[in-house]
């Protein structure tokens, strides 16, 4: 029996996603013949191309009645077409690190046409922002750049949901009906869809073509692939009804625990929750016939009705063979550096090996948290020797020595392990990861992680209040925080911060004296990098379950999708009302103050600047000292 895996459009595209990869791995492992491809990759090859381009030409110049006043972006992209189509091949060959020598065609400002992106970049600024960096670094940057415009034309004259890491994520965000998703499928699967769903049905064809799968598996991680996922779903079942389609994936896991929608059977045999390695196995072994095992974590539809079958499962994930990127297109992918901080372009540029060493959450305490779901929830971490075997497997198939450790949070104690067994067999990777700050984190573990090849670090600060942080129950203050974050920044290991605002009776007061404690933080050398995400309440966190108890009230329309008795396709997120906290006009307000101060902390700017000047609306000055980060060094 063929397996076919697949990754629908969008994701990152400098690396794999990890699923179909510890998918292939485990049924490669149980005898089975699989293929795995990533979509999002090849719509993007096949868009960033020079045939790619003629064809977005071709749609542009064919649209009737453009009006009078075609949108300047497509004006000044339709203008300079010849020298798009000039550039377009050999900026490809140069991010995929194919062609090095470009570099110095990029950057001398005549190479590249200028669409509002590149003509608003400030060269003389670019130069103190880059700072030291290299060529190869400003020429990655702007053929970024180039790619963005390019982009920015499909969504202004073809394709308005399409974005390099994202596709039509509104049609998925939440919503309990199926029917503006259904509807859009039609329209696509009746030939009135976009161009980008005409390449999408070409890709398709050739995969079918090139693997002939009787049984095709994609993953859906987030709710912008979730209309490539079911238009893929579509294009196969037009052209191959007998073809069994399932879908599984991050996205699955948490917005369809509820599915009762009998339509997206339409489209999927079988929709998988969790990890999907055990289901999967099940239901191939039921279609290839083999012992008709009973299927696990799965909803089928019968007699027009969804079902759910629950199964049991006995093999914890600490039995699972390596992940295998066997098949992939490894040296096609593409280095991107949109923003220039050095923390941040390690989710966009460079090939990562991605590998799991503990499952689910060793805290699983924090309100916000989806804490009840199994890839929280079931807690199974791996020996420090099963972990670096499957770093030596996957540079063995790779030839790649980087490795982004997914877990949720890394554990101290066997990030500990992992790095001493690393030392002891002589390898030399560089790695990154998420953790908790936990006081564990002391100079002498960091010191050690950065010598066994830890280069980064991303973890939670949340609120940075330790009001809010006991809230939570994040188990940390900003104390212990800040000794921490230094003692990987004393040992060359940058930091992340992950910061939250609009959680429930967050003030605007405490929210100004957070960013003062994250200005600090920037100023002290202790984080590199941060991002700001405004709270959501989910029906899987402590919040979203006991609202009350946080100070809130779910919205009525809510409080209808928990107990909603119509047909449900997704539920997550749950609208709320916060009578002690900001009013949802200050969160919008907030939100955009806040990402500018960060933006500008990264490149380490804007520190003697007073807090107001982020804000369009006013804002109280911070009630603490301008002092308290470094007190808090002082005193360790």
């Amino acid at each position: 029996m063929q397996i076919l895996l697949l990754t629908p459009p969008m994701t990152q595209l400098n690396t794999p996603y990890p699923a179909t990869s510890f998918l292939a791995g485990f049924l490669r492992h149980q005898g089975y013949d699989v293929s795995q491809s990533d979509l999002a990759l090849e719509l993007a090859l096949q868009l960033f191309s020079s045939a790619g381009i003629r064809r977005i030409i071709r749609h542009l110049r064919s649209v009737k009645n453009p009006g009078k006043s075609r949108h300047f972006i497509l004006e000044t992209f339709l203008r300079q077409q010849h020298s798009y189509l000039r550039a377009i091949d050999p900026v490809i060959r140069f991010l995929q690190g194919k062609d090095p020598s470009l570099a110095y065609q990029i950057v001398n400002g005549s190479f590249l046409p200028e669409g509002r992106r590149l003509k608003a970049i400030d060269r003389e600024s670019l130069g103190w922002a880059l700072g030291n960096q290299s060529v190869q670094d400003l020429a990655k940057h702007l053929a970024s750049l180039f790619l963005d415009e390019i982009a920015d034309v499909i969504r202004e004259g073809i394709e308005p949901r399409f974005g390099l890491a994202k596709y039509a994520e509104k049609l998925a965000e939440s919503t309990i009906s199926f029917t503006p998703l259904h509807r859009a499928l039609k329209r696509a699967g009746a030939g009135q869809g976009t161009l980008i769903d005409v390449f999408l049905d070409e890709i398709v064809e050739e995969q079918l073509k090139k693997f002939y799968p009787q049984v095709v598996a994609i993953t859906a991680p987030f709710s912008g692939n979730v209309y490539g996922a079911f238009r893929i779903a579509q294009a196969i079942k037009l052209r191959s009804p007998e073809i069994k389609t399932v879908l599984g994936g991050g996205y699955v896991n948490t917005e369809l625990r509820d599915l009762s929608e009998p339509r997206v059977f339409d489209y999927f045999d079988y929709v998988t929750l969790d990890d999907g390695e055990w289901p999967l196995l099940r239901i191939v072994g039921n279609l290839a016939n083999r012992s008709r095992p009973e299927l696990l974590r799965t909803y089928v539809r019968e007699r027009g009705k969804v079902k759910w079958l629950e199964g049991k499962q006995s093999q914890p994930c600490t039995k699972m063979p390596p992940p295998s990127t066997r098949g992939l297109k490894l040296d096609s992918y593409l280095s991107f550096m949109e923003v220039l901080n050095p923390m941040h372009r390690l989710w966009s540029d460079g090939r990562w090996n991605k590998l799991m060493i503990a499952h689910g959450c060793y805290w699983k305490k924090c309100t916000f948290c989806d804490v009840s779901l199994d890839y929280i929830a079931r807690y199974e971490p791996k020996s420090a020797s099963l972990v670096v075997d499957e770093i030596e497997a996957l540079i063995s198939e790779t030839g790649q020595t980087g490795f982004h450790f997914v877990d949720e949070a890394a554990p101290p104690a066997l990030l500990k392990a992992v790095a001493r067994e690393i030392l002891r067999r002589g390898l030399v990777i560089t790695w990154w990861g998420n953790i908790r700050f936990e006081k564990a984190f002391t100079h002498g573990l960091t010191s050690l992680l950065a010598r066994s090849g830890c280069v980064a670090v991303s973890g939670g600060l949340e609120a940075a209040s330790d009001r809010l942080l006991k809230l939570m129950q994040k188990g940390v203050s900003v104390e212990q925080v800040t000794r921490v974050t230094q003692a990987f920044a004393q040992a060359g290991i940058m930091v992340h911060a992950y910061l939250i605002y609009g959680f429930p009776s967050q003030t605007l007061q405490e929210t100004i004296d957070s960013l003062e404690r994250v200005r600090q933080l920037f100023e002290q050398g202790c984080v590199q990098s941060a991002f700001w995400h405004r709270f959501s309440a989910t029906v899987h966190s402590p919040v979203g379950r006991a609202p009350a108890k946080y100070g809130i009230k779910l919205a009525p329309t809510s409080r209808q999708l928990k107990s909603a008795k119509v047909p449900v396709f997704a539920k997550n997120d749950l609208l709320f009302t916060d009578s002690k906290g900001c009013s949802d006009k200050q969160k919008e307000a907030l939100g955009q103050g806040l990402d500018k101060a960060v933006f500008n902390y990264m490149h380490a700017a804007g520190f003697d600047l007073p807090l107001q000047s982020w804000f369009s609306i006013p804002v109280p000055e911070p009630s603490l000292s301008k002092s308290e980060i470094r007190e808090f060094l002082l005193k360790g």
